[in-house]
């Protein structure tokens, strides 16, 4: 096999991690893996792209993350003559996310995740450093932090989302981008059994918090057992398995430590269900029976008393009413009880919502994310707009696995609108991904799209934890995001 980069990288990534697998494991699985053949097809970084257009234009994209700077990298290799411009604030937007949930599971360092976005701009796109504070549709224009002007032909807006902790009582901040300042939410995530892996720094303080746990149930002497919760909001959030994934690595840990029967570990999430697909919902139930976790569906944490250690939730159910005299069907009542838990450690998963500077403008809607048609991601009404990943109003795809989809389906589409064809020729099928990360060393590959059933791409169970998954999340999904998909070729 030759090695490209994104092999170079990933055996780098093998070499910390001899415990698990060695180098030469890693080789002899790869070189007859379809899984490798996939990543690594056509995603050697360097090469030379034919552009395929010579359709002109200004294409401005607000937003320099995985979605925004994948889109303009592929621009960049489709089109000869158009100018294209990202404007992103955060210096490091391109930092790899995903990678949060190894960090706080003492897998990876935070300096593993972190990466400079002047580095992965492509050549030739301009990058402003700045933030759009306006949106102007009807003159096919933004305003770049309340002073500059930037016109466009065609706009793509890939700003994802907010961590909005301030939606919960007791806590505070708004983070707009992982390594954004967080010095409001950090006076109280990440310290004294309070955490989050959502940020880059919260991700960092929930490593030593699990090691906090583990120190305090090998102390631990009295008949009850610790308390640790793990919360999942009522709005979307993206990587929805994320608040899962570090529930089964704080597991692991007590395992590890040989406490695992001395902290109870609960779910409360908001909905009624473990996934959206119900293949990998019951094999989600079955692998928390085995491991002895508990859950309550239906609770939505809405205040944290960080003094007290107490989490109060809203427990909301569907109780029928009266029965209406015409129809004979019964009106439902939503019910609510508050309900406060004691916990030692907790781990929050923020309320998340578009960015305020979309949802209030022409191009957002009442529930703020930017609507557009699912299949083309072109917007409903501006039809030189566009969107992508968390920010768009698309079921089910926000993840990184959704934005490989989508933002080649968003260029062909951009491509063909640009070249004055009528009919738009992509088609986003909802396609997404979840590594579920159930131990150290095992991960359910929950692949699935918009008919919420299982789609694997390789003719294994996917309801099943395997350690060949645990290669692709640990050491493959990384080089292919940073060297591949940033590059506009995986």
């Amino acid at each position: 096999m030759k090695k490209s980069k994104i092999l170079e990288e990933i055996l780098a990534e093998v070499d910390k991690h001899p415990e698990i697998m060695s180098r030469r494991e890693a080789l002899k699985y790869l070189s007859v893996s379809p899984l490798a053949a996939s990543i690594l097809a056509g995603a050697t970084v360097g090469t030379t792209t034919v552009s395929a257009s010579d359709a002109k234009g200004k294409i401005v994209i607000v937003g320099g993350g995985l979605a925004g700077i994948s889109t303009a990298a592929l621009l960049k290799n489709t089109l000869a003559n158009a100018e294209i411009t990202v404007i992103e604030p955060d210096p490091k937007s391109v930092s790899y996310q995903p990678g949060q949930t190894l960090v706080a599971a003492g897998i990876w360092k935070k300096s593993d995740i972190v990466y400079m976005t002047d580095d992965y701009l492509p050549k030739g796109v301009k990058l402003i450093k700045g933030s759009v504070t306006a949106f102007d549709p009807a003159n096919n224009k933004v305003t770049v932090d309340g002073k500059e002007e930037i016109s466009y032909d065609q706009l793509v807006i890939a700003t994802g989302l907010v961590l909005n902790f301030a939606g919960i009582k007791g806590l505070n901040g708004v983070i707009t981008s992982s390594g954004a300042d967080n010095a409001a939410t950090k006076a109280q995530v990440g310290k004294d059994g309070l955490h989050s892996i959502y940020f880059q720094d919260g991700a960092e303080a929930t490593w030593a918090g699990i090691q906090e746990l583990v120190a305090k149930a090998k102390a631990h002497t009295g008949s009850e057992k610790l308390k640790a919760v793990f919360t999942d909001p009522h709005t979307p959030v993206k990587c929805g398995g994320a608040p899962k994934k570090i529930m089964y690595l704080t597991h692991a840990r007590l395992q590890e430590a040989g406490v695992a029967d001395k902290v109870e570990l609960t779910f409360y999430p908001n909905g009624g269900k473990m996934f959206p697909v119900a293949e990998y919902h019951d094999a989600i139930l079955e692998q928390f029976k085995t491991r002895g976790f508990k859950w309550n569906y239906s609770h939505n944490l809405t205040e944290v008393d960080t003094a007290n250690k107490v989490a109060v939730f809203d427990h909301h159910a569907q109780v029928k009413g009266k029965i209406d005299p015409d129809t004979g069907e019964a009106e439902m009542i939503t019910t609510h009880e508050r309900v406060e838990v004691k916990y030692d450690f907790i781990h929050v998963t923020p309320p998340m919502k578009a960015p305020d500077v979309v949802a209030k403008s022409p191009v957002g809607s009442e529930k703020g994310w930017v609507p557009v048609t699912k299949e083309t991601l072109q917007h409903v009404k501006f039809k030189n707009v566009w969107a992508i990943g968390d920010v768009a109003a698309i079921p089910m795809a926000k993840t990184g696995g959704s934005i490989r989809k989508q933002y080649k389906v968003l260029v062909d589409n951009m491509v063909a609108a640009m070249e004055g064809k009528t009919t738009l020729p992509a088609a986003y099928g909802g396609y997404t991904v979840c590594p579920l990360i159930t131990s150290i060393g095992t991960v359910m590959l929950a692949e699935f799209d918009w008919s919420a059933k299982p789609t694997p791409s390789f003719p294994l169970d996917p309801t099943k934890e395997r350690w060949i998954w645990w290669l692709l999340k640990v050491y493959a999904l990384k080089p292919m995001t940073i060297h591949g998909m940033l590059s506009g070729k995986a």
